[in-house]
């Protein structure tokens, strides 16, 4: 999934900087919306790996 954060947020970078500013908004927006779901599953995960050690 970082991965994919990464190809969006080089998308935005490319197109900001040949003034794309729709599509560099889009991609930063892609971005953002995947890493904030990345960040809901990992915190997800830690809690379940401390709930299961017993």
């Amino acid at each position: 999934m970082l991965r994919w954060i990464l190809i969006f947020l080089v998308i935005a970078l490319i197109a900001a900087v040949l003034g794309f500013g729709g599509i560099a908004a889009g991609a930063a927006s892609i971005a953002q919306i995947i890493f904030y779901i990345f960040l809901v599953l990992l915190v997800i995960s830690l809690i379940m790996h401390l709930v299961k050690k017993p």
